[in-house]
């Protein structure tokens, strides 16, 4: 008997189609399945609701039915357990998840039987030091740690230190420090570089600068970067999209890559060339 957790898309009619039909399959095989508690409620099984503090325990495998957005929620809960995740895509093109839908069912055989590879992801980890010292944090992400400013119309001054040296003080609408995985993410929309998902690398990217340089660094993956607010407007931390805190005058944010590895099941078929070809309309001549 394996153990299945199941996160959906709670405002998709085809995610909760999908997840009640694979919660039913799976249990006909013997398997036992949770899904986390919003879900099980809009799938009408709110008996296999588990709490998020629960959602990753024993775990053989993660299955995310929905989105990337979906994708992200699901190693949230549970890349630090280190549970691989499968990720069934019913909504818009996405680059995390690479199966669709009329293939969930013989996928997750495949995978819990060990038929499938799995990818190991670099994800991102984020501290805040106060101006007076204080640390705030760790927040941990699979795409991006961002800082951004918070009122709109004006720009956020930010100093950015690399390993201890410090580099430049951006003037403009952000900085994004993003992983491999992340890099066709914010990143991408910043003008950011695209790079191979299991490369080993941090990507800092300016959002929209007020200065002459506005490239986007490769970073070696043991690097340390440090982004301070200077001046009197506050800038906004979030963390794969999700907003942790407000960062003012003299605070730091501390990017590092995280302990903590990502474990993606794929089909092994060089999905994220295609995913880029498709996004791009890309061809071969």
């Amino acid at each position: 008997m394996s153990v299945i957790s199941i996160m959906v898309h709670p405002e998709r009619n085809e995610s909760l189609e999908l997840a009640a039909a694979l919660v039913e399959y799976l249990e006909k095989s013997g398997n036992r399945v949770r899904l986390d508690e919003v879900g099980a409620s809009a799938v009408g099984r709110s008996e296999l609701g588990c709490p998020t503090e629960n959602f990753a325990t024993d775990a053989d495998l993660a299955v995310s039915i929905g989105g990337d957005g979906t994708m992200l929620r699901t190693f949230e809960r549970v890349a630090q357990a280190g549970v691989p995740v499968l990720g069934v895509n019913v909504g818009h093109l996405g680059y995390l998840t690479e199966f669709e839908a009329d293939e969930a069912q013989t996928a997750v055989d495949k995978a819990l039987r060990g038929d499938l590879p799995v990818e190991e992801r670099l994800m991102i980890q984020s501290r805040v030091q106060r101006s007076d010292g204080e640390i705030e944090g760790t927040w941990i992400g699979l795409n991006e740690a961002v800082v951004e400013k918070k009122s709109q119309g004006h720009t956020v001054r930010l100093a950015v230190t690399i390993d201890d040296s410090p580099f430049a003080t951006y003037a403009g609408d952000g900085l994004i420090v993003s992983t491999p995985t992340g890099s066709t993410a914010y990143n991408l929309s910043a003008r950011g570089s695209i790079v191979a998902p299991t490369h080993w690398s941090l990507q800092l990217t300016p959002v929209a600068p007020h200065m002459l340089f506005d490239r986007s660094l490769v970073l070696r993956p043991d690097t340390e970067i440090r982004i301070s607010v200077v001046g009197e407007r506050e800038a906004n931390l979030s963390v794969d999209g999700r907003s942790v805190t407000a960062l003012r005058d003299g605070d730091v944010m501390i990017a590092t890559r995280s302990e903590v590895i990502a474990r993606l099941v794929t089909s092994g078929s060089g999905g994220f060339q295609q995913v880029l070809k498709q996004k791009f309309g890309l061809k071969d001549r």
